[in-house]
């Protein structure tokens, strides 16, 4: 079963920590975000394979927009 992790804010992709592959955890951060100059971790909420990474560094995303795609294990 594949998992999205949505953004739950507008804001700046400050640094992307995983690829596609990587295996994670449910406490991995996948991605900082920058907003409102605070520094944001986005968690993989479970555990299993990066299938698809959807943001990258530099980028805007607004709330509800995937930031990544996680194959459950």
């Amino acid at each position: 079963m594949s998992h999205t992790v949505l953004a739950e804010l507008v804001a700046n992709v400050l640094k992307v920590t995983v690829k596609a592959g990587d295996t994670v955890g449910p406490e991995t951060t996948l991605v900082i975000l920058e907003s409102m100059k605070m520094e944001i971790p986005v968690l993989a909420e479970v555990a299993g394979t990066i299938t698809e990474l959807k943001v990258t560094e530099g980028e805007v995303v607004r709330d509800g927009d995937p930031i990544a795609v996680i194959q459950e294990s």
